[in-house]
């Protein structure tokens, strides 16, 4: 596989707020703490504080993975966590059946080409790649199927806790289903054997997808955390205390939200009064200040404020973040100092820099997850014969479809030239028209209005009568749209692993390890 890259702004596909970022702008500086340059990893590396206890953490990974079998470079990762030497780049996500969508993966190999491009530059520190796992997210509807080639693969299931404690015991037919896609070529029964190891003989959600993500990048030394743990959440008490009765990241982002919407930028996530859930088996609910009480939602379970201190004390793990104070407990208890996400993620984490300035912890290098787009040969060979550049191919159907008909068509199609003419035909027609009456300028002008109405309107006739003339080339660019951006949207937001893996096998995750640029700052091209 090769790899081409074109910039971000060429796909049409990142917000406003996202690009500014990726390009520097001036404004935007205030919300961060680096530059996503290798300049800017190493004054985060210098400047690091980590008061988190590395001993804690250690023993809480390899408590996680007692139950899994993991090679050399997983176990003497985990290990070096316990120097100080030793640093994270994390990236987070749900718990996605089977993987999920296509960026996930992509996710995952950015942060692990960023931690070896660090140890390269930098060979006296260590640079362990880390992927949180989403387990306390209670969305379940959001993770619990899948899309192969337009398939949709369900899981059905009802929970209403958190998704990594979900108990695997239902989840078999959408294992068989999901194997029953991969079929029985070679990559595909390698891939069906890891999904159903991992599926079928571990008890919950989290131990599954740890299994399964493990299987696939363990040689690449990620490891994997699940911060759904008493003696993580330990290290993160004093700030969940601090936080619920006194309210500061709610005050703090949406003041910074305020700021970023008042400049024109869409803000990503909305701030509540108490970022907090209540955390039990079968039991994810909204912490809420009701008179002198904080009461959890749609319970009976209430707290006087003594009482909810000493039950912070005593159980910090039935204290869950939301996804305002998931990033800072992230930070406490890691020694990280880059953070990969998709554009969402990198704008909502520009709305939490002063909540994390508040209670003093390092705020790391934002870096958007490499994104990619695989073009299969029967692809590439449509674009080339159609004669488009892989510019071309973000533009909308519709656009593609007008620019294909421009220049291949023998027709005039295009009324530009015409209506130049008459505009200058009709402002002779209005100084005339204002030299008899000055009222009739204004009619002259609706006049012009609905003539170029009209020739609008013929324009497009022309365009469709032109398609009919070419409809095998139309319906060429209609099928590669598809092929491509699957329900019209990126192929890495809707397309799952599995096509790609049956299709080129482990070879798909090492040319990705091979051409992915974390640091490179362009959308990726995999031409297969």
């Amino acid at each position: 596989m090769k790899a081409k890259y074109i910039s971000y702004q060429d796909t049409h596909s990142f917000s406003k707020l996202v690009l500014d970022y990726v390009n520097d702008v001036e404004f935007l500086k205030s919300f961060y703490s680096y530059r996503p340059d290798i300049q800017g990893l190493k004054q985060a590396v210098d400047a690091h504080q980590f008061t988190g206890d590395r001993a804690v953490l250690v023993k809480a990974l390899q408590q996680q993975y007692q139950s899994i079998k993991v090679n050399q470079a997983v176990n003497a990762n985990i290990d070096l966590l316990a120097k100080n030497n030793t640093y994270t780049i994390t990236t987070g996500h749900q718990l996605n059946l089977f993987t999920g969508p296509l960026y996930f993966i992509y996710k995952i190999v950015t942060t692990i080409n960023l931690a070896l491009e660090m140890k390269i530059a930098y060979p006296e520190q260590n640079f362990v790649p880390v992927y949180w796992m989403a387990t306390e997210d209670h969305d379940f509807e959001e993770i619990n199927h899948v899309n192969v080639d337009e398939k949709n693969i369900s899981w059905i299931q009802q929970t209403n806790g958190a998704t990594g404690r979900l108990s695997t015991k239902t989840v078999a037919a959408a294992v068989q289903a999901y194997k029953g896609y991969l079929g029985i070529s070679k990559n595909g029964k390698k891939l069906g054997k890891l999904v159903e190891k991992a599926y079928l003989e571990n008890e919950n959600l989290a131990d599954a997808t740890r299994v399964l993500v493990n299987s696939l990048f363990e040689q690449y030394g990620l490891v994997i955390i699940n911060a759904d743990d008493a003696s993580l959440k330990a290290q993160f008490a004093a700030i969940i205390k601090s936080d619920i009765t006194e309210q500061n990241s709610a005050r703090l982002t949406e003041e910074t939200s305020k700021t970023l919407e008042e400049t024109g930028y869409k803000t990503q996530v909305n701030v509540r009064d108490i970022n907090f859930f209540y955390l039990k088996d079968n039991l994810r609910e909204r912490i809420i200040k009701e008179g002198d009480f904080y009461s959890v939602n749609h319970t009976e379970i209430k707290f006087t404020e003594t009482e909810l201190l000493a039950e912070i004390d005593s159980n910090p793990e039935r204290f869950s973040p939301n996804v305002i104070m998931r990033p800072l407990y992230q930070e406490v208890i890691l020694p990280n100092i880059a953070y990969i996400g998709g554009g969402a993620e990198v704008s909502y984490w520009m709305q939490l820099k002063a909540n994390f300035d508040f209670y003093k912890v390092d705020f790391p290098v934002l870096l958007l997850r490499n994104s990619a787009l695989v073009i299969d040969k029967r692809s590439f060979a449509n674009l080339h014969k159609l004669g488009f550049n892989f510019e071309d191919i973000f533009l909308s159907t519709e656009a593609l479809q007008e620019k294909w008909i421009n220049a291949n068509s023998d027709a005039a199609i295009c009324l530009t030239d015409e209506k130049a003419n008459i505009r200058a035909v009709f402002d002779k027609i209005k100084l005339n028209a204002f030299k008899i009456d000055k009222t009739l300028e204004v009619s002259a002008d609706s006049v012009l209005t609905k003539t170029e109405k009209l020739l609008d309107k013929l324009e497009k006739k022309f365009f469709r009568a032109e398609k009919r003339n070419h409809e095998v080339s139309i319906t060429q660019i209609e099928n590669l749209k598809k092929r491509l951006f699957p329900s019209g949207t990126l192929q890495e937001r809707v397309a799952n692993l599995a096509p790609m893996y049956v299709e080129y096998g482990d070879d798909f995750i090492s040319s990705l390890i091979e051409n992915f640029e974390p640091l490179g700052g362009d959308f990726t091209l995999i031409l297969a």
